[in-house]
């Protein structure tokens, strides 16, 4: 049996190292580290997804004003906000040499899934990669997740809402009309919940203990836990200053290609 490496490894007050980090362990895996589950999380802060502008995702008037971060990952998918009422999870593992969108968010998310089905909800996928969990003839939204893939080795994190502030999220997230129509709600606020709102018992150990359980049962992979490499540290540094540390990256969205000097083999 292999072995699945946990870590809790978080800057709070730093998303943008955060996110250098992240980067860092998914090279480590490229370059065949152990499959590596982190939690980690933010104080205050919106993530944006690579192809996205931030000034039409993000009220940055607001985010100013409540010393709310903005930072750029470099997978995809739609911009988050995280406080520390978020738990956020990545999953970085290897898989089918020739890239597959499937690999990630049918089977690599369903033991993200399957963690909160554990825990006594009523979960599932909707939009490919939002995670719903529903009370009665009711669907909330409690988890959304971005990945990517490039040489076999793959990356998935999301978001865990357990007591998000969802009046700062609806504030400082801008949401089209047409999405939010979609959902049939008038406010983003009402179509995400916290599960700390559907079972005020169930705590960051609860979700932790679950969420590894389901990874190394969908991987059949033994669980560890480790610390961050010395490897990870100083490329995730080396990220940080060259890249998400920078305007160029996080406002302008400057191509991968502008900041490889970042990167080392």
């Amino acid at each position: 049996m292999g072995r699945l490496r946990v870590l809790f490894y978080e800057t709070p007050d730093n998303p943008f190292y955060s996110l250098a980090f992240e980067e860092a362990i998914f090279q480590s895996v490229m370059r065949g580290a152990d499959t590596t589950l982190r939690f980690w999380r933010h104080s205050n802060a919106v993530i944006i997804g690579y192809f996205q502008k931030a000034d039409e995702e993000v009220n940055i008037e607001y985010a100013r004003k409540m010393n709310i971060s903005i930072a750029r990952r470099f997978t995809g998918g739609g911009a988050v906000y995280h406080d520390l009422g978020c738990l956020l999870w990545t999953v970085a593992t290897r898989g089918p040499e020739k890239g597959s969108v499937s690999y990630l968010y049918d089977h690599l998310l369903e033991g993200f899934v399957n963690a909160l089905r554990r825990l006594g909800f009523t979960a599932a996928r909707e939009n490919v990669n939002d995670v719903v969990v529903t009370i009665g003839d009711k669907s909330f939204k409690v988890s959304g997740a971005a990945g990517s893939f490039r040489g076999g080795a793959y990356l998935l994190h999301g978001t865990l809402l357990l007591n998000t502030n969802l009046e700062v999220l609806s504030r400082v997230l801008r949401v089209s009309k047409a999405k939010l129509a979609d959902k049939k709600v008038s406010d983003v606020k009402y179509r995400v919940t916290n599960l700390a709102n559907l079972n005020h018992s169930i705590g960051v150990p609860d979700v932790v203990k679950a969420v590894v359980e389901s990874y190394s049962e969908l991987l059949g992979l033994d669980p560890y836990y480790d610390l961050p490499s010395r490897e990870e540290v100083d490329l995730a540094r080396r990220l940080y200053e060259a890249k998400y540390s920078r305007a160029e990256w996080n406002l302008l969205r400057m191509p991968h290609s502008y900041f490889e000097s970042a990167s080392t083999t």
